[in-house]
């Protein structure tokens, strides 16, 4: 997907119909300025999908961190911790 290029000439003029668009196609826009890539806008449902891929990658991390350090607990270990929360 190549994303569209918006000149910022055309958000200043007609920033309700670049928002419509927007939230329409729900594609990128590259906002550019004097002929350069200058910014990027995108709705508010893409944004918050990419949002929790960040943060379930970012878990996805830290656990393989943990892992490769043995911060570990066997099931053994998780299940006695788990009895004693029901007591």
């Amino acid at each position: 997907m190549i994303p569209r290029l918006v000149p910022i000439t055309d958000i200043k003029r007609q920033p309700g119909k670049i928002l419509d668009e927007l939230r329409q196609d729900r594609e990128l826009m590259v906002i550019t300025e004097h002929g350069k890539a200058a910014g990027v806008l995108m709705d508010v449902a893409s944004y918050e999908a990419m949002a929790r891929r960040a943060q379930i990658m970012d878990a996805l991390n830290e656990g393989e961190r943990d892992i490769a350090e043995g911060r570990v607990h066997s099931w053994e270990e998780i299940k006695a911790e788990l009895a004693t929360w029901r007591r």
